[in-house]
């Protein structure tokens, strides 16, 4: 058996056993025994609980930056494309903190913490969005040379709904409602992009 399918099958039922369970507790001689191994040669992939957990996020989180790149890297206009990322990104967060909220949890625990796993996330997409940004600015759909100001502003009235933890805190509100207002304003922030072209108080 090969170190990638050895692997694979480690995060599988891990994934699994973080559904049920959550990552306080996730068992690493439990999953070595479901899959007829030891806890030691988990322990040879994964160093401990936390790396195991933060191994099956990272699948997600790589799923999730790859449809943002796919988006970034589409013909539409910057406008258009930084309205479908944002929404993009703030409903695939929401989704997995209904669909899988335990999973989600160690998302959230990790930025809030601020561990490498969510730096790298936030990072990459961080890039993505200003990509977007950047072909706006120069297509002169935003035009404005204040460029880190715009970044900051994006994120600022977005964070919201972008920022797992406090994605989190909206645990219980309605899925619709929440919807609805996400889009409002996403919609308002990319409008207020267009308008904002000289606005040195960004």
């Amino acid at each position: 058996m090969t170190i990638e399918s050895t692997q694979s099958r480690i995060l599988s039922a891990s994934a699994e056993h973080l559904r049920r369970l959550g990552a306080t507790r996730l068992r690493v001689t439990a999953i070595a025994e479901e899959l007829g191994m030891t806890h030691a040669n988990v322990y040879r992939y994964y160093p401990s609980k936390l790396a195991l957990a933060e191994a099956v996020i990272s699948q997600w989180l790589k799923s999730v930056e790859v449809s943002l790149l796919e988006t970034s890297g589409a013909p539409d206009p910057a406008d258009d494309k930084l309205e479908r990322m944002l929404n993009q990104l703030a409903n695939g967060y929401r989704t997995k903190l209904e669909q899988d909220p335990k999973l989600f949890d160690v998302f959230a625990e990790a930025a809030d913490q601020d561990r490498v796993i969510a730096r790298r996330h936030r990072t990459r997409v961080r890039e993505l969005l200003e990509r977007v940004l950047e072909e706006g600015m120069q297509s002169h759909i935003f035009a404005t040379t204040e460029r880190s100001r715009i970044v900051a502003f994006v994120f600022d009235s977005a964070y919201r709904f972008i920022h797992p933890v406090a994605i989190r805190l909206d645990r219980n509100a309605p899925p619709q409602n929440l919807s609805q207002r996400r889009e409002l304003i996403i919609a308002m922030l990319v409008r207020s992009l267009i308008h904002m072209k000289s606005n040195k108080n960004i």
